[in-house]
């Protein structure tokens, strides 16, 4: 919900709200402090929890790390994949083709592709055999992922991102570190660019709206 901005910057959230709304009650607490550990919300004492303000910096330094752990993941992926790897690969592919296919998606089956499409940078880096890698890979995925829902959804960049996959899934099943590494590290900045972009584009009509007033 924070991520596709149901529940937007800034808002308070409580354990006991969010567990009535979802009809859970034991998780909701270890959610919360991993979400506050992925730096998603903020704890206020006897408060409950703020979603985290849209910060440029963290976004920066967040899509500066995944570039170099995705380039790495992807170089170590394609020196040692097995057909096993490779296959697993070529699923989530096909997985998010078929969720691509589907005529007049929800939002629920956008967000489905937005899912697999991340899973599959973390499995990359499962494959891998980076225990370390991988652990910090997931981390900073978490710390993306409404970025790259922003960039999916308000850009349309559903196709580019499908291709742009493919492309490095055929590097590394041809067994070519180098150039998977290398489009996997654009494919990184490619979206942090689209954010940006977006971003700009939001701030220059909020000035243009402040001075026509």
């Amino acid at each position: 919900m924070i991520v596709t901005g149901q529940i937007p910057p800034g808002s308070r959230v409580t354990e006991n709200d969010i567990a009535a709304k979802l009809t859970v009650s034991t998780p909701v607490r270890e959610a919360f402090n991993r979400l506050e550990r992925d730096g998603l919300v903020t704890g206020r004492p006897r408060q409950g929890y703020v979603v985290t303000e849209f910060d440029i910096n963290m976004f920066r330094e967040a899509f500066e790390i995944r570039e170099l752990l995705d380039g790495h993941a992807t170089e170590l992926v394609a020196a040692a994949a097995t057909d096993h790897d490779k296959a697993r690969l070529r699923a989530m592919l096909a997985e998010c083709e078929r969720l691509a296919a589907i005529p007049e998606r929800t939002a629920r089956e956008k967000f489905q592709e937005l899912e697999v499409g991340i899973d599959l940078h973390r499995v990359i880096a499962e494959i891998s055999g980076n225990v370390m890698l991988h652990g910090m890979q997931c981390g900073i995925l978490d710390k993306c992922q409404h970025y790259v829902w922003t960039e999916l959804l308000w850009l349309d960049e559903w196709k580019i991102a499908r291709d742009e996959h493919a492309e490095i899934v055929d590097a590394i099943c041809a067994g070519d570190a180098s150039r998977a590494g290398t489009l996997a590290r654009a494919h990184v900045r490619g979206s942090r660019d689209n954010v940006l972009r977006l971003l700009q584009a939001k701030s220059d009509y909020r000035n243009f709206l402040a001075n026509a007033s």
